[in-house]
């Protein structure tokens, strides 16, 4: 199953109230939106995908537990980003400051900030140009550093504000560099 994109901007452009709202209705449909404002509905995961991506963000987790650096967040937190888009990525992290930074009305519900770091964990069923889209409006939102994980090809895209896509294959690990200090995935876990 891929992801659906729905174009209702002819007839409404919901604010970010009644896209929030839209979402609380519907528990059991996870919608993003475009920086165009077109909804996407994002199909589940599957079992492989889903227990790869637990691996990963127990990582991130355990390593934030022992900074104190910042916030991790899961694929069902959905970001309202900058530049205009709502997005949920697989695994993100905000430093503490900046998360700290926001209301408490704004950290209930989708919390207008991009994070300091993002990571998409591809399905089978994930379009590779449609996450590098997606990976290209993170950086547009001016997040810090991403990670586009392609399990099928074993390939690893970099993205790092103000640069060109790194792209890696097969790497036996991915540092956090200076944006997550001191963390380093085991890709062994991911593939």
């Amino acid at each position: 199953m891929t992801a659906i994109t729905i174009d209702f901007n002819s007839v409404v452009k919901l604010t970010d109230d009644q896209f929030y709202q839209l979402c609380q209705d519907n528990p059991d449909i996870k919608f993003e939106r475009n920086q165009w404002g077109k909804l996407v509905i994002m199909p589940p995961t599957g079992g492989e995908t889903g227990k790869r991506n637990a691996s990963v963000i127990a990582d991130f987790v355990i390593w934030n537990r022992q900074t104190k650096l910042g916030e991790v967040f899961d694929s069902s937190t959905c970001f309202k980003l900058p530049n205009g888009p709502d997005r949920s990525p697989d695994v993100s992290w905000i430093q503490l400051e900046r998360w700290n930074a926001l209301t408490d009305a704004q950290r209930e519900k989708f919390p207008p900030i991009a994070p300091d770091f993002v990571l998409e964990l591809m399905s089978p069923s994930d379009s590779l140009s449609e996450t590098q889209a997606k990976m290209r409006e993170y950086m547009g939102a001016e997040v810090r550093l991403g990670w586009l994980i392609d399990r099928k090809s074993r390939r690893v895209e970099i993205y790092r504000l103000g640069q060109q896509v790194e792209i890696l294959d097969a790497p036996a690990t991915l540092s956090g560099e200076d944006v997550l200090p001191g963390f380093v995935l085991d890709m062994q876990f991911v593939w």
